[in-house]
């Protein structure tokens, strides 16, 4: 029988965006469009994929990319629907490429880069990451995402992900209010609040994305496989602040849940 081509995320996975925090999309886009990142990626970092006695460093991070390979991975048809499913239709902007690109090689070395965190919004005029800043309202972030570029087993450094951290994250900020919390103040606590959360790794094939809330506690780790991982990790952006007068999206009802406030 004909595959049938998957139109968009089903309600249990809706739930389960909401419970936990992510979901995972298989075949968000194809493996002939993360073969051309990749191919372009490994140019920039003047590296080759045939020579690993050059493969000296843990990671390697790369900007954002705006060439039509990574352009059109970030925008398929079943990803534009899921960003309608998860955020609301009308209230993400479409994005313009991917990045950045931790890029990481097997390597007996700590990367420097695998505490626990959650992906900040919003900064201010001082140049202190730790000084970047996260609201309850999620201001200048509707989703993490992971788009893997190659595949990425258990020892190939896949992503650790709290399942239900956004919820924790989403009390810690309700009392800071629109200003918001600071990396340093949510870190204080170096992340106890979450240590009791399953983790989850963020394993799949080339073009597998991962859509997560934007309170989601997340760490990178060392890598103990053969072959380099490729990944992407960019926000969805919104086009504005989430109205209250719309119906709450996905996003939305998973912080109100969490703070105990009406759906």
């Amino acid at each position: 029988m004909p595959k049938t081509e998957q139109t968009g995320l089903t309600p249990c996975q809706v739930q389960s965006f909401i419970d936990d925090g992510f979901v995972k999309l298989g075949n968000a886009f194809s493996a002939d469009l993360a073969r051309r990142c990749r191919d372009e990626l490994w140019a920039d970092i003047g590296l080759s994929p045939d020579q690993p006695e050059d493969w000296t460093q843990p990671v390697i991070r790369v900007g954002a990319k705006a060439s039509p390979p990574f352009v059109e991975a970030a925008n398929t048809r079943l990803l534009h629907k899921a960003y309608d499913q998860l955020v609301g239709e009308g209230r993400w902007l479409a994005p313009a490429g991917l990045g950045t690109f931790p890029i990481r090689f097997p390597s007996s070395q700590s990367p420097g880069d695998d505490g626990w965190h959650v992906d900040m919004s919003f900064g201010t005029s001082n140049a202190d990451f730790m000084e970047w800043r996260a609201n309850v309202t999620s201001s200048g972030r509707a989703l993490l995402m992971l788009f893997l570029l190659s595949d990425v087993c258990d020892d190939d450094a896949p992503t650790r992900i709290r399942k239900g951290s956004h919820a924790t994250i989403a009390r810690e900020l309700l009392p800071y209010g629109e200003a918001g919390a600071t990396l340093r103040q949510l870190a204080a606590g170096d992340w106890a609040s979450t240590q009791d959360c399953d983790v989850e790794l963020a394993t799949g094939a080339a073009g597998s994305v991962y859509l997560c809330h934007p309170f989601l506690v997340h760490a990178a780790q060392p890598h103990r496989g053969k072959r380099p991982r490729f990944m992407a990790q960019p926000p969805l952006l919104p086009k504005g602040e989430f109205d209250r007068a719309l119906p709450p999206s996905p996003v939305q009802i998973a912080i109100r849940r969490a703070c105990g406030l009406t759906v």
